[in-house]
């Protein structure tokens, strides 16, 4: 799947739409005279372009969203869609309240060519949220919402839909970059895909929150890269390795050894307890 093949049916009546900006997936479920959209972008105007897109396959109002996280990419366009209800994890509200603001700001600075519209931006948290699982009903379809444990953050949810072989795992699994640490919880992120592994068989489609779908295969591979930078963290701070060292044998061979160095600091720093001391957001 490319980012100009349009919507992509990975199971009955479930598609993916993969969009350039980020290499970004966004998931459609329809059911009767209603759609469910997973993700909302990065911007108001990345959200209508959804909206737009949708309209490709169906007429039925949007009636509920999911956000698989908090992450500006993931979760900014979520006042585009209201009325709709937006469902999310407990701690997904949280997390936005607390970084919204100034990550408005930050991204602004690294994505400069979407500044102006970032400004714009009412930070619009789910209004329904669960702490371990909740089904949700569109258009009489049910879709079941699970978290699993932290790993990309502390809140990153599961999508699964009844009666399909397919999955949503949002950014727990990333395909085409370095997982994305800086929220993260590296100690924890294996166990989470193990969780997730489990309810993976050897025909179901992953879908994740960046890149190529893929299955049962790429989730074991991620699930193996992440623990090995864990394990690589945690001889760095025995002392057997340098951080230098540690980053050089970074599990991500296809990619610059630099950009694994956030994900050993963020180890490190949940090593020595401080993740649960203080907000290290940026």
């Amino acid at each position: 799947m490319g980012v100009s093949d349009g919507w992509v049916e990975v199971g009955d009546q479930v598609f993916v739409r993969r969009y350039e900006f980020f290499d970004q997936n966004i998931g459609l479920i329809l059911g009767r005279a209603e759609a469910l959209v997973i993700d909302t972008r990065s911007t108001y105007a990345q959200a209508r372009e959804i909206q737009d897109h949708v309209r490709e396959l169906t007429d039925s109002p949007i009636g509920v969203v999911v956000d698989t996280h908090g992450h500006f990419d993931h979760a900014f366009g979520n006042a585009v869609f209201r009325p709709a209800t937006i469902w999310g994890h407990e701690r997904c509200v949280s997390f936005m309240v607390r970084t919204g603001e100034r990550r408005k700001v930050t991204i602004g600075q690294e994505e400069p060519a979407i500044a102006d519209e970032l400004r714009e931006i009412v930070i619009d948290p789910p209004d329904r949220v669960f702490a371990t699982h909740a089904t949700v009903e569109v258009g009489g379809r049910e879709v079941d919402l699970r978290f699993l444990g932290r790993g990309h953050t502390d809140h990153d949810i599961l999508i699964d839909i009844p009666g399909t072989d397919v999955v949503f795992g949002g950014d727990l699994v990333e395909n085409g970059n370095v997982p994305f640490f800086n929220d993260g919880y590296p100690l924890e992120w294996p166990a989470t895909l193990d969780a997730l592994a489990a309810r993976v068989g050897s025909g179901v489609v992953v879908v994740p929150g960046h890149g190529d779908h893929g299955g049962k295969a790429f989730l074991d591979a991620q699930r193996e890269s992440v623990s090995r930078l864990a394990d690589l963290a945690r001889r760095v701070e025995g002392g057997e390795l340098t951080l230098d060292d540690g980053v050089a044998q970074h599990p991500f061979p296809e990619h610059p050894a630099e950009d694994a160095r956030r994900g050993f600091e963020r180890a490190l720093a949940q090593i020595r307890g401080e993740l649960d001391r203080v907000d290290t957001s940026p």
